[in-house]
């Protein structure tokens, strides 16, 4: 997974409440056997005109020149609730959205995010409102996120701090999964299961196969 420590990029608006993970890409989006190409089916619903031809909507804002390379995601209340596709996720970062900024979100699609290098952060939904509106009359500008002091930069010089629990930050920092983090203490959890064997050998004891028809 991609460490996540400071990203500047170009950030869309996409002021929707309720933005579920069917929405984000829908079903029938879904038949590659890899994470590869999902970014294709990012929300397709409303990206395309006539979804089987991929003629776009103009409307769409990742349609929209200057919003085309987005790599940060503005989004309204609850983002990413419905159901815990995980596709969601990756069809975001395949595309190559690196982080999404919403006043909350659906815990599930939260988690994935986390396990998937992508950056969740949760600001007040005047403060996103302000930041949107910004974007919309100068497409193509560009916001910085800095994970590591847990603040969101504005070209304007304005400075918004965010919240995220520990273990989160240092799972995108690090750019590790939860096994990945479980594995950091694999000494510990070795000298332990040692311990414990001593002390609890029966636990331990494999049965002999029994024998068809003992």
């Amino acid at each position: 997974m991609q460490p996540f420590r400071r990203h500047r990029g170009i950030a869309a608006p996409l002021i929707r409440i309720n933005i579920d993970t069917d929405a984000i890409i829908p079903s029938r989006e879904m038949k590659r056997v890899s994470k590869e190409g999902l970014g294709e089916g990012l929300f397709a619903n409303w990206r395309y005109s006539d979804v089987a031809t991929r003629e776009e909507n103009p409307d769409f804002v990742l349609n929209q020149e200057g919003f085309r390379s987005a790599s940060i995601l503005l989004g309204g209340v609850n983002f990413g609730c419905g159901s815990s596709r995980e596709h969601a996720v990756w069809a975001l970062a395949d595309f190559g959205i690196r982080a999404v900024v919403a006043p909350s979100f659906g815990s599930i699609f939260y988690g994935n995010c986390v396990r998937n290098g992508i950056l969740p952060v949760r600001l007040e939904e005047a403060v996103i409102a302000d930041i949107a509106e910004r974007l919309e009359a100068a497409p193509g500008s560009e916001l910085t996120l800095d994970l590591p002091d847990q603040v969101l930069l504005a070209d304007t010089g304005s400075r918004y701090a965010f919240e995220i629990d520990p273990p989160d930050k240092e799972m995108l920092l690090e750019g590790l999964d939860q096994i990945a983090m479980t594995l950091r203490h694999d000494e510990a959890i070795r000298a332990f299961m040692a311990q414990d064997r001593e002390a609890r050998p029966w636990i331990y004891a494999v049965p002999a196969p029994r024998r068809p028809g003992a």
